[in-house]
């Protein structure tokens, strides 16, 4: 290397360091009418090329306290922040060590149980079975801000109270047995939440599918690798694989990759068919139980539906069964669409715990992906303020809203 290029090349080294900044300005702009409160993305390389750093960067919020914040698996620099309706925020990022953040997101492959995959963050948990039982999404009632996913696993699959309860029924306890089971089962609530959801052989709580011509939902059997590309504190994200299948004379791979962030009710999905030839539609949507086969919400102009679910007491002894139905309240659940061409609409598909599903649907077309949120709440969960369906309306709405008006973000 001759002296020139050297003097050139420490010359440009020099220029970086002296023109890095020693704080960059991130400001948030909110377009809606409402304030808002959510998960922010920025590019992660833009704030460490402006700080001439690669690691150890914290965010600091406008009174330059340091906030949680987590660099993601594609280039993202996320951090919970709050901006004023049709106002601004300012945040900053700065060199620094970041503190050690308690995880509100988590989830796991849970060999314990036929390979279940399940994932929660403070508000809401979701399980994809690994049988072949069902295929669409279910999920756990939480009161509670804690993760419970290991502990309502562990108390289920207790060995030892499983003895129990099976010697009792041998020896003709089978009415103690019960009562046993019902002690620590995660089917009853025992102060933080509860399964009650049933899903069966449905879209569960929020799953997609493509559709034919003739409205026939093709739901892909159950998954067939999974992997974790985000795992907290703030933002959980799995990639899960199905099997190869035949559809128009080509093998098809569905790849579904889904984020859940800390604070959201709503799960993120972008699904990929590989190798699709031609386009067809893609439907996402949840099942209509027989037991509330009316109360749903269909509004394609503001790109959300939404039913209020009442659970499933068909686990409980009948003895007990009407008692403990009273605990289950009201599930609710609700999809979002950003996309604008979409349509929504009740298709019959009867089984037997079913009338059908709400559904919204779109074109698919092939190298592309299709991108909705899935999501719910629960009346009885007491750290939230959703306490009847028409306050999950409203936060379907304003949600909605949110999707298809993302904030604005700079960096400087």
């Amino acid at each position: 290397m001759n002296c020139k290029l050297i003097t050139l090349t420490i010359l440009s080294a020099f220029s970086a360091l002296t023109n890095a900044a020693d704080k960059v300005t991130i400001t948030l702009t909110n377009t809606l009418s409402t304030p808002r409160t959510e998960m922010v993305e920025t590019k992660l390389a833009d704030v460490q090329r402006k700080l001439n750093a690669t690691t150890n960067i914290i965010i600091t919020d406008p009174n330059g306290q340091e906030i949680p914040s987590q660099a993601t698996h594609d280039g993202k620099l996320i951090f919970h922040a709050g901006v004023p309706a049709k106002g601004k925020a300012v945040y900053y990022a700065t060199k620094g060590t970041p503190q050690k953040y308690a995880a509100k997101v988590a989830g796991r492959l849970f060999t314990e149980r036929q390979d279940e995959f399940g994932w929660e963050n403070d508000k809401v948990a979701y399980r994809i079975y690994g049988h072949g039982g069902a295929v669409g999404y279910d999920l756990f009632n939480k009161n509670t801000s804690d993760l419970m996913l290991d502990y309502w696993y562990a108390s289920e699959q207790n060995q030892d109270m499983r003895r129990v309860i099976k010697d009792l029924g041998k020896r003709g306890y089978k009415d103690l047995a019960d009562q046993v089971y019902n002690a620590y089962c995660y089917h009853i609530n025992h102060g933080k939440g509860m399964d009650c959801y049933t899903v069966g052989p449905t879209l569960g709580g929020g799953a997609n599918a493509l559709m034919e011509a003739n409205g026939n939902l093709l739901m892909p059997s159950c998954y067939k690798s999974y992997k974790i590309l985000d795992q907290g504190p703030l933002r959980f994200t799995v990639e899960l694989t199905y099997p190869e299948r035949q559809l128009n004379g080509a093998k098809v791979i569905e790849k579904r990759v889904i984020t859940l962030d800390a604070g959201s009710h709503f799960n993120r999905v972008a699904v990929t068919y590989q190798g699709l030839p031609k386009p067809m539609t893609v439907a996402a949507g949840a099942v209509v139980h027989k037991s509330n086969p009316t109360q749903y919400v269909l509004n394609a102009q503001s790109g959300f539906i939404g039913y209020e679910d009442l659970g499933d007491a068909s686990v409980y002894n009948a003895k007990y069964r009407e008692e403990l139905a009273k605990q289950m309240g009201h599930i609710y659940i609700g999809l979002l669409f950003p996309q604008k061409n979409i349509t929504t609409l009740y298709k019959a598909r009867e089984n037997g715990i079913a009338t059908g599903h709400i559904l919204g649907t779109t074109t698919y077309h092939p190298s592309t992906s299709f991108t909705y949120y899935f999501g719910t709440g629960w009346d009885q969960n007491t750290t939230t303020e959703i306490h009847t369906f028409e306050a999950w309306q409203a936060v379907l709405a304003q949600a909605a809203k949110a999707v298809r008006t993302p904030l604005k973000v700079s960096v400087k």
